[in-house]
């Protein structure tokens, strides 16, 4: 019975992610839209885009290779597996043994290699600028997401992130290396999920973009599965943002079913207040240009630089 309920759980954690990812964006579309005095779409106009896609038959070029085809299906297993494995509502599941910061940075890396590879199998003049320029903001969020990662597991001794979050409930105090690493992953989170100032999600401008322009010529449920990794991946930077520095709500390990209302209740209240925060920063700022990107990754590097530096020299290392 304990492992019927453990399976229920973890299976629960998957579908909510899957559930939540594009309310999570829709959420942050209507907020931005209030912020510019817009009336803006509903909250569940990504559920019916997803839909209507869906719905339509898949155009591919006719120089596109087996990969272009495969591209959507292996990004979102990736996403997926990446965003279930981050502890939402509950922590020790079924699979927290493989909920490993180094595997989720993997699971990410390996997804946008496969989009920057999709981008440039066609051919076309906009998917290889795309293309190259998403390579060139990974070579430095990547860096910086790992050196991220070595400051976290310092303070927690481990990069498990049911055991990061059990170390931060029991209270490491006030850090000056963990408020670096926030700010450095949430300027990582920023970079990897295409958001101003780096990019902007709602531009039709072809040599403004980065993630759109590598997506220009697919359709249909190819599409589909691309955007909707898209909103898995925003969704998983807020729960692992949420579940490091606010694990507050987490049910604990070897809580029942009857713990996971509360769990979810308060993963719902960090999800609001993440996209309500993310609505305010993008409305304040605008997208700055391509060359001042690696300037703004920089920092996040250097953030967590300086943070390891810092427990380092606290422990007299």
């Amino acid at each position: 019975m304990a492992m019927i309920g453990d399976l229920l759980i973890q299976g629960g954690q998957m579908l909510v992610v899957l559930a939540l990812a594009p309310l999570v964006t829709g959420v942050v579309r209507k907020l931005k839209a209030r912020l510019y005095r817009k009336r803006g779409a509903s909250v569940i106009q990504p559920y019916r885009d997803l839909a209507r896609l869906f719905r339509k038959e898949a155009v591919v070029a006719e120089g596109a290779s087996w990969l272009f085809r495969a591209a959507p299906y292996l990004i979102f297993a990736m996403t997926w597996v990446a965003a279930a494995l981050v502890p939402t509502f509950a922590s020790g599941l079924l699979f927290s043994w493989s909920a490993d910061l180094i595997a989720i940075t993997a699971l990410l890396g390996s997804a946008r290699f496969f989009l920057a590879l999709a981008g440039m199998d066609v051919g076309t003049p906009f998917g290889g600028l795309g293309s190259s320029r998403e390579m060139m903001i990974s070579s430095l969020a990547e860096p910086a997401m790992i050196m991220l990662v070595f400051c976290l597991a310092l303070v927690a001794g481990s990069t498990q992130l049911s055991t990061v979050a059990e170390v931060m409930l029991s209270g490491v105090g006030l850090r000056v290396s963990l408020a670096l690493a926030l700010i450095g992953l949430m300027i990582v989170a920023v970079a990897e999920n295409a958001r101003i100032p780096v990019d902007n999600p709602s531009t039709h401008l072809e040599l403004t973009m980065v993630h759109e322009a590598m997506v220009l010529e697919y359709s249909g449920r190819h599409l589909a599965l691309i955007e909707l990794s898209a909103q898995l991946k925003l969704l998983l930077y807020i729960s692992l943002i949420a579940c490091v520095f606010v694990p507050w709500g987490i049910a604990p390990v070897g809580a029942g079913l009857a713990h996971m209302p509360l769990g979810i209740a308060a993963y719902l209240g960090k999800l609001a207040v993440g996209a309500a925060l993310l609505s305010v920063f993008e409305a304040s700022l605008a997208k700055m240009r391509v060359f001042r990107v690696p300037d703004f990754l920089g920092a996040a590097l250097m953030l967590g630089l300086l943070g390891t530096l810092l427990l380092f020299v606290s422990r007299g290392l």
